[in-house]
């Protein structure tokens, strides 16, 4: 299985297209007209992605890619002249190889994460392992739990790697919890884990950001209380200086780089109200002041040059994502731009470069493009087409996903995407309302999504809101959410499908809503709720019972994870916004599905909604897969979730059922 997963990755790395430099800039294909043809099958829109990061070894000798599996993500090197495997690291299951670094020439260093349901966040597991591009120089972890490479101290609880100490090909700055009550940064030995402790943080549960000299500068952190504190220091050997405690100024400021002359650092600084900012940090002075701020949404992310890592440009989410440049005149902006010109219906976004910038690798995706990777080479000027993540779709065959703003029934601004079937006129469709999990910091954004996508090629409209709650939007948008769980945040859904309906986009008599984890909560509550506005609900891996929120699943079993549900649910009222005691509101279709080792939604959700709604005798198909956890993981169990929700939806709110809606449900 594995030789032929590693022989069809390196025939996808074959086909390659070079543009001359004379040539027009590379352009995204164009978008077809609708085609009455059949759509993609099922089973398309289910495949795991050809490569998930792929990385140029610095002479750009080798080229290394992550590979997701079923049930684990494994790391392939090929060596670039001729794509021929040289090595590979094959985890075992539930394991994933969450990132990884070349390190020199010849080596990669990478860590480890484990999950055990495709919708759970990776958790790490404190571990860094070894391999040369060879394929050789594997084994235990050079650094991991319970052990220490050539250190007496044990009982390790988590390291991570935080710098690659560019200049040395020997060594790499890590994180380290260990038995200390707070965090400590070691330089390890890439071959033999060795260690020597450089420096130890002022707070516990640490994160660390260093200098171009490979000098840590900054360290932030939070304890069980869950208030981030952030510390600054000159020097190796210089005190470390409170900046900001969260539970003062009632905001979270964190570093995300410094300059290229090394003189200001940037702060990615929560505010009162609004976006977060980025902030200008003097290093002499100690003085700061906004750097930028985008009106709308905070920046998500940074790019960094690769020689002395200095920051020159933030990505920020607000309708379609945008490069936001802090030195215009940096040569990777430069290139960047050039790059992402050729083009403009995708998102460009650099994955590595060799050391000597005579290479670059870029990626680039869009709402149908899961992601193409290019290669730059600077002498010749020229891009050539490396891989697809998904080379079975084409951007003709999917639908375009655009950016919406409507109003709350309060005044909030919200944020979403509307996709209508291609070569729809988006009018008085069959509508799938999409609540994301989460709730809280999660939240949609444009690009590729297989999900949408499967319901779009069917004939549904797709609408996903940003609720209060969510992610990206600041602070105080996110706190709105807080003990909102069936209040304002369940509003917003509602106002977003009322919205639908008066923009002439969704058909009043066929709207379903559909959602996993806290979206599987949302359809739930949403008909409940909400009886006369939607025609079915549908809830995969959800929760649905708030009292069983603190007694079941892995939230619960740790202080903080209490403390958060503290903040975020609360204990009042419980019952009255838990969909399973409002079964009796309920009064159209339901369809559930679960897994049976869920440890972040267990299956006792689903069982009390399903026993709540049968004890009505209300309509209720649900489904419980062994085996499976927090989003199922088996092809198998996959392909019959998605089978059986297409029939669901078809049959309540599909073509067949639309022929007879000319009036609402009779409730």
């Amino acid at each position: 299985m594995r030789i032929a997963l590693l022989a069809a990755v390196a025939a996808l790395c074959l086909s390659v297209t070079v543009l001359a430099a004379d040539a027009p800039a590379p352009t995204a294909a164009p978008v077809a007209p609708a085609s009455t043809g059949t759509p993609p099958p099922l089973t398309d829109f289910l495949k795991r992605d050809a490569f998930g990061t792929i990385k140029l070894s610095p002479t750009g000798e080798f080229l290394a890619a992550t590979v997701p599996l079923s049930d684990r993500t494994s790391l392939v090197i090929f060596r670039r002249a001729d794509m021929k495997q040289t090595g590979h690291v094959t985890l075992p299951e539930n394991s994933h190889v969450a990132s990884f670094v070349w390190v020199n020439d010849h080596r990669i260093l990478f860590s480890v994460a484990r999950k055990f349901g495709e919708l759970e966040t990776p958790q790490g597991t404190g571990e860094i392992y070894g391999v040369n591009a060879d394929g050789s120089g594997q084994g235990g972890p050079l650094i991991g739990m319970g052990q220490r490479a050539g250190d007496n101290r044990s009982h390790l609880k988590f390291a991570q790697i935080i710098d690659t100490l560019r200049g040395d090909d020997n060594n790499v700055l890590i994180a380290v919890a260990s038995d200390s009550p707070y965090t400590e940064v070691d330089r390890m030995n890439v071959d033999s884990g060795s260690t020597i402790r450089v420096a130890r943080a002022p707070v516990r549960h640490a994160e660390f950001l260093a200098d171009a000299a490979g000098v840590v500068r900054f360290a932030w952190g939070a304890g069980d209380d869950r208030q981030v504190k952030t510390y600054y220091r000159a020097g190796a050997d210089a005190p470390w200086e409170a900046i900001n405690d969260e539970a003062t100024t009632q905001r979270i400021v964190v570093p995300v780089g410094f300059s290229a002359d090394g003189k200001t650092a940037f702060l990615q600084s929560e505010q009162a109200q609004g976006p977060d900012s980025i902030d200008a940090f003097d290093v002499q002075t100690r003085q700061r002041e906004i750097a930028y701020r985008h009106p709308i949404a905070s920046p998500e992310s940074f790019l960094y040059s690769p020689d002395d890592h200095s920051l020159y440009a933030a990505i920020v989410q607000s309708g379609k994502p945008t490069v936001v440049y802090l030195d215009a005149d940096n040569k990777y902006a430069k290139q960047l731009r050039a790059i992402q010109a050729g083009l403009p219906d995708a998102m460009v976004l650099p994955a590595s470069y060799t050391r000597d910038d005579s290479l670059a690798l870029y990626v680039a995706y869009s709402d149908r493009i899961p992601g193409d990777f290019y290669l730059y080479d600077r002498s010749k000027n020229q891009v050539a087409y490396i891989a697809s993540k998904a080379n079975w779709f084409k951007p003709e065959m999917l639908a375009e996903m655009k950016p919406i703003t409507l109003t709350a029934r309060d005044g909030l601004s919200l944020q979403g995407f509307l996709t209508v079937p291609r070569g729809s006129d988006g009018k008085n469709l069959p509508l799938v309302v999409n609540p994301h999990g989460g709730p809280f910091g999660p939240y949609d954004q444009w690009g590729y999504n297989p999900e949408v996508q499967l319901l779009a090629s069917r004939g549904y409209a797709v609408l996903q809101v940003n609720f209060r709650g969510s992610g990206n939007y600041g602070r105080d948008f996110q706190h709105k959410g807080y003990k909102q769980w069936g209040g304002t945040m369940q509003d917003d859904l509602t106002d977003a499908t009322k919205w639908a309906i008066a923009q002439g986009i969704a058909n009043p008599h066929r709207i379903c809503i559909y959602g996993a984890s806290y979206g599987g909560y949302a359809a739930l509550m949403g008909v409940a709720k909400e009886p006369n506005l939607y025609r079915c609900a549908i809830g995969y891996v959800g929760v649905y019972d708030m009292p069983v929120m603190y007694h079941e699943g892995d939230i619960s079993q740790s202080r903080s994870g209490t403390n958060f549900l503290d903040e975020t649910l609360g204990h009042d009222h419980l019952e009255s916004i838990s969909p399973d005691h409002l079964a009796d509101r309920i009064v159209v279709p339901v369809m559930m599905v679960a897994g049976k080792e869920d440890q972040r939604a267990p299956a006792k959700h689903t069982e009390l909604m399903r026993d709540a709604l049968l004890r009505l005798h209300k309509p209720v198909d649900a489904k419980i897969y062994p085996g499976q956890g927090h989003g199922f993981y088996k092809q198998a169990d996959r392909i019959d979730l998605y089978t059986r929700m297409l029939a669901f939806l078809d049959r309540n709110i599909g073509a067949d059922a639309g022929k007879a809606a000319t009036t609402p449900a009779s409730h």
